[in-house]
């Protein structure tokens, strides 16, 4: 059969940078095996299979790397958006909507608008609230990038684990030239999973240029040697840093720089909602343009 797809290029308002994503408009009919081949076809680091809702609400979505679903991730939700809403599958763009996925994390809400200056953004909020995991030594932690444990910063945490729908190890950096050295050791990582910790690094510094923070991240056993975008990471990283901070309550939002060593530039606005020192809610949000669209045979 022929399914039609569209890639779109997201957290970025220009062709080739940020984070490419497949999405099909219409999977019905796929099975799981399937749609893992098709996504290990693309290759990129994350496509998505759009279905008929089961629970009343917009659309099903599953998403698969190219070695296996996930339950929820930042760029495919705000790339599978944006691609419906270009599509004509949502209505009209004007005024902003909101529309919920169905996920295997749990259902994911999706603001869509345009701005004036014509470009189409998507905030997602993550369908789980924080949670904190394991922690981890900074030298164990940091051999999984080819880095040494002088390259760690612990003042606000140490590195460890945490999710908002999908976990990361966090390890906050010292400086730019740290971040630009990461490199994935694999021997590093597959220690990382021996003791139970997920093998997807996340790396940062707190730049305070034109970004507030710059940032890496790394997936070697999934399929993905470096991402150039990761909204379920940064998300849960603005999640973690509000529950690091001193205030009870607030507002906090960080512009994040990732991918830029990789050639892809994108362009990434975190926020975090914190009420009586507990983080209550997380979001993620950037724009996406559509690269190409097409057909693809699947037997």
């Amino acid at each position: 059969m022929r399914y039609r797809y569209l890639i779109c290029d997201v957290f970025t308002d220009r062709a080739f940078g940020g984070n490419p994503l497949a999405v099909l408009p219409d999977a019905r009919g796929l099975s799981e095996e399937r749609m893992q081949q098709v996504a290990r076809e693309f290759n990129f680091s994350e496509s998505t299979f759009v279905l008929p809702a089961e629970s009343g609400h917009t659309r099903r979505v599953r998403i698969f790397t190219p070695t296996m679903e996930v339950p929820f991730a930042g760029h495919p939700n705000v790339g599978t958006a944006f691609a419906l809403a270009g599509a004509g599958e949502l209505g009209p763009l004007d005024p902003p909507m909101s529309v919920t996925f169905e996920e295997k994390a749990g259902l994911v809400e999706v603001t869509i608008e345009r701005g004036e200056d014509g470009v189409v953004r998507c905030e997602v909020a993550a369908p789980e609230r924080l949670s904190l995991g394991s922690e981890a030594d900074p030298e164990t932690a940091a051999a999984a990038v080819s880095l040494s444990a002088a390259d760690v910063v612990t003042r606000i945490h140490p590195p460890r684990v945490a999710s908002v729908g999908l976990p990361f190890l966090f390890l906050e950096l010292a400086d730019r030239g740290a971040l630009e050295r990461a490199r994935v050791n694999l021997s590093g990582v597959e220690a990382l999973t021996a003791l139970g910790i997920p093998p997807d690094v996340f790396v940062y510094v707190h730049s305070r240029d034109e970004f507030d923070v710059r940032a890496r991240m790394f997936a070697p056993l999934d399929g993905v040697p470096e991402d150039p975008a990761t909204g379920s990471a940064n998300c849960a990283l603005a999640a973690m840093l509000a529950h690091e901070d001193s205030r009870a309550d607030g507002t906090f939002r960080w512009r994040i720089a990732q991918g830029v060593e990789m050639g892809r530039p994108s362009v990434l606005e975190a926020r975090a909602e914190k009420r009586g020192g507990v983080v209550v809610s997380a979001t993620i949000r950037g724009a996406s343009v559509l690269i190409a669209e097409g057909w693809i045979e699947v037997p």
